[in-house]
Order: structure tokens, then C-alpha cells, then sequence
């Protein structure tokens, strides 16, 4: 059974920045999920089919998501980060999700 590692998240200030990553295979377009306590798990970063990158309104502008195909590694860059970016987060393939891993905890301070 495949899973998913997530890592790279922590306690940080508002304003403060933090890199995700996460093994993926390449199977399929890989995205950033992320559910914040009595929320449902939402979809925040993702690659399209032909490569293109969509974000949630809530960070756009914000937050970066990139390959290191060499690495097999899905990054998610996030600057200028808020107290309601703490949440936990997921990375999982989009059309064709694996069980979910334990995600990286990522808590703003205001």
C-alpha cells in the first residue's frame, strides 16, 4: 500500500512562511488539502492535467504549489500566512486518491 508523507509544517507568526512537502510517484496530478478543526477537508493547491496550477480563492497569491520531478516531491510554498491558514494538511493525488495520510500540522499565531 502506497502512502502519502507529509512534511514541513509548524508553529508560525501571521506573516511568516513555510514549505510543504510531500513523496509523490506520479501516478497522477497531485494536490494540497487541508481541514481545519470542525471543517471539512478542502482542496487548496493543485496541478491540472496539462500542468497548470489552481488555487483556492482563500490563497491565492499566497501559496505556491511546484514539482521536483527528480525528487519525486510535491512542494506547497506558503507566504503571508493567517491564523485561518492553521489547519491540517494533505497532499493526495486528485483524480485517483490513496488513503489519506496523517498530514503536517500547520498552526498561525496571531
Amino acid at each position: 500500500q502506497v502512502q502519502l508523507v507529509e512534511s514541513g509544517g509548524g508553529l508560525v507568526q501571521t506573516g511568516g512562511s513555510l514549505r510543504l512537502s510531500c513523496a509523490a510517484s506520479g501516478r497522477d496530478v497531485m494536490g494540497w488539502y487541508r481541514q481545519a478543526p470542525g471543517k471539512q477537508r478542502e482542496l487548496v493547491a493543485a496541478f491540472t492535467i496539462g500542468g497548470a496550477t489552481n488555487y483556492a480563492d482563500a490563497v491565492k497569491g499566497r501559496f505556491t504549489i511546484s514539482t521536483d520531478t527528480t525528487k519525486n516531491t510535491v512542494y506547497l510554498q506558503m507566504n503571508s500566512l493567517k491564523p485561518e491558514d492553521t489547519a491540517i494538511y494533505y497532499c493526495n493525488y486528485v483524480r485517483y486518491p490513496l488513503t489519506w495520510g496523517q498530514g503536517t500540522q500547520v498552526t498561525v499565531s496571531s
